[in-house]
């Protein structure tokens, strides 16, 4: 039911053609002043394949574009003349997380363009030339100041034209570059098309979609060919993580894969791990010697995924850094927060060995802020810094009894039993929150002998941001996840936590992350779910006093070190920053990503050019027909271990295929890069 709105100058009802990405697409007539979010989920179903939103083009081809954040925009007049679009026609066309805005407006110009009925100039010839700009930014051949072009013609078109079709005709690319400038800088400065659509910069949409550039279609069907130890190779050429990012990664690689459009994507993550058990010894990657580079003293505050690739990328260029990790064990949120039966130990040490062997020191027991500081570092001849400590705090939950025995944090919880061997762990645990970590903590104290173990989220399932793989395990394994409830206080009794006395919440507006907000429902009583351990996992945080002492770092917003996500520089100019430290909690394959970014950037600045030889595009030469049908084979999972097997052990749960499952599954590869050339600078 559409919900009643305050008065507005707009009335009635307006008629929309609902099309695009949306589950239920026609003709709807509304009340002027629906909520955009309320038209696209609660009347056209959501978007097809429960991918994101994006944003909706709304009013035509000469409407304009409002993304995610917006969705709570009503649908009047005044309203969308503010966010730069228009009701025009009545058209909105939703589009999901694989469209790429600056194609979006040039689609649209080049309809209006052809339009033009050619009487007045700024409309037919100005028209023409925001098309030349925007083809030229596509096909990866843009400038920076082709956005000011942009801007300024369109501009100018809107109040030279004669008509309402040059009036208006600007609206796609203003809009987009408004709330979406971030893409545009990407396919200039990065020659990069996050959405993978850009033919122009974009050899494969799944090579794109992968922060660390592996080139995944070659890999792929190198397996295919039966060419292990090449793939593994051409793989750590961009990821020294192979047998990590085989068991951890996101995938996000599977997520763009074009075989979904037939059918469903290429099990990619799992056609990586097969390769990666394939390697009986660690094979050491091209290493450029250089006695000069050798001698230049660079330290890394950190050995997770950032700094440890870091180091990789470093050691390729015959440097010699030296690694500082706090805890015993380096490996960083991998060996810390990951378990062992998403994460065997002996993978991570293999590969960290590798990494050592290519000349990488790393001294664990040496703590930021306790044994040295980033200026004694400075002091101590270290030319330049990269930080990479990652996120390692865990958010208190301030409410009533949060300092009960028997509550913890998620982040020391994994800490302590991964680092350490063993952790308290009651029978009655309930987890806070929706992530990773709190996924993880449940499964852990599954296994350490909790009877009952529950997730209470204040959100749905659907909008967890944990990995949808996990949820379904743990939910296998005997975890209970209650949604929709949001802890008021914890229970306790004689200093001890009993329970936690839960609000049921309801789903209202949208904000801005275009997820709708989670509120409280008055209609249903509390309830107290028993528990004599509470575990809390709702995020986690940095220590800027450890992190930084007296340094006068630039922090953003959000908390964390402001550094440029090309390079990892910072506000100080011998002081490089990268993953969850800078960008807060985020993926693996981000954080091996930003180091290599890193690597380069430390390169440059010590010896004025880029020498990231393993960017450099080779032609694999694997067998492939481009005329041969696509084969029939289905996409298919890992086997895992029995549940049975599973209680009181950390025993790895996903088990490789056998040669000819991973052969049929590599084969499925449509080949999207097949006799194309990178122009991208990250390939």
């Amino acid at each position: 039911m559409v919900r009643k709105h305050r008065d507005r100058k707009s009335k009635g009802t307006k008629v929309f053609a609902l099309a695009g990405a949306v589950r239920n697409t026609g003709l709807v007539e509304v009340p002027i002043g629906t909520h955009l979010g309320e038209l696209i989920y609660d009347i056209g179903g959501g978007i097809i394949n429960d991918k994101q939103f994006k944003a909706a083009q709304i009013g035509g081809p000469s409407g304009g574009c409002i993304p995610k954040q917006n969705l709570n925009v009503p649908l009047d007049y005044e309203t969308l003349a503010d966010l730069g679009a228009i009701m025009g026609s009545g058209g909105l066309i939703v589009m999901d997380e694989n469209t790429c805005m600056v194609d979006v407006a040039r689609f649209f110009i080049e309809f209006v363009q052809e339009e033009s009925c050619g009487k007045c100039v700024p409309c037919r010839t100005g028209t023409r030339r925001m098309l030349e700009i925007l083809e030229r930014i596509c096909a990866g051949q843009g400038e920076m100041e082709d956005i000011d072009r942009l801007e300024e013609l369109g501009n100018f078109i809107k109040t030279a034209s004669l008509c309402g079709l040059g009036q208006t005709a600007p609206n796609p690319i203003l809009s987009t570059i408004r709330h979406f400038r971030k893409e545009y800088e990407q396919h200039i400065i990065d020659k990069y098309c996050e959405a993978g659509v850009c033919a122009g910069l974009v050899r494969a949409p799944c090579l794109s979609a992968c922060p660390c550039g592996v080139d995944v279609p070659g890999f792929v069907s190198m397996v295919g060919d039966q060419r292990y130890a090449e793939a593994l190779k051409l793989h750590r050429e961009r990821n020294p993580f192979a047998s990590v990012c085989a068991r951890v990664c996101f995938h996000t690689c599977e997520d763009k894969c074009r075989r979904a459009q037939l059918d469903s994507p290429v099990s990619i993550r799992a056609v990586k791990r097969f390769m990666v058990d394939q390697e009986v010894m660690v094979q050491i990657p091209e290493v450029l010697e250089n006695d000069e580079n050798a001698k230049r003293k660079i330290a890394i505050v950190g050995a997770g995924p950032a700094g440890l690739s870091c180091a990789y990328f470093l050691a390729r260029l015959g440097y010699k850094p030296v690694v500082l990790e706090s805890e015993p064990r380096p490996g960083g949120m991998l060996v810390q927060a990951i378990p062992a039966y998403r994460l065997p130990r002996e993978e991570l040490a293999r590969e960290i060995r590798m990494i050592e062997s290519l000349g990488v020191t790393i001294e664990t027991g040496q703590m930021l802020g306790r044994d040295y500081t980033l200026e004694s570092l400075k002091d101590d001849g270290y030319e330049l810094i990269y930080l990479a400590i990652g996120a390692p705090l865990g958010v208190d939950l301030n409410i009533k009894g949060s300092d009960a025995d028997g509550v913890t944090e998620a982040m020391s919880f994994l800490r302590q039993y991964n680092i350490r061997g063993s952790v308290p762990v009651g029978k009655k645990v309930v987890v806070v929150g929706g992530g990773n970590a709190a996924i993880d903590a449940a499964r852990t104290a599954m296994r350490l002998g909790a009877e009952e173990v529950t997730v209470i989220y204040r959100r749905t399932r659907e909008q967890m941001p944990a990995y949808a793989e996990e949820i379904e395990e743990a939910l296998d394994e005997g975890v209970k996840l209650c949604t929709l409830l949001n802890p008021e206080e914890f229970v306790v009794k004689h200093g001890k936590v009993t329970g936690v006395l839960c609000h049921h919440m309801k789903l209202g507006e949208f904000d801005r992350s275009g997820r709708r907000r989670p509120q409280d429902d008055a209609e249903e009583t509390a309830e107290v779910i028993e528990a004599d351990q509470v575990i809390i996992a709702i995020g986690q945080a940095l220590n800027k006093d450890t992190t930084v002492g007296n340094l006068e770092v630039e922090f953003n917003d959000s908390g964390w070190v402001k550094a440029d996500p090309r390079s990892g520089a910072t506000s100080v100019p011998w002081l490089l920053a990268g993953g969850d430290v800078a960008t807060g909690p985020s993926s693996v394959a981000q954080a091996i990503g930003a180091g290599e970014c890193a690597a380069i950037e430390i390169d440059i600045r010590l010896t004025g050019e880029d020498h990231s030889f393993w960017r450099g595009y080779k032609d694999q030469g694997a067998t492939f027909d481009p005329d041969a049908e696509p084969l029939a084979y289905a996409r298919e999972k890992l086997p895992t271990i029995p549940l049975a097997r599973r209680r009181h052990n950390f025993s790895e749960v996903e088990q490789p295929w056998s040669e000819a499952a991973a052969l049929r599954q590599a084969r499925r590869c449509l080949r999207c890069d097949y006799g194309k050339q990178p122009t991208a600078s990250n390939e």
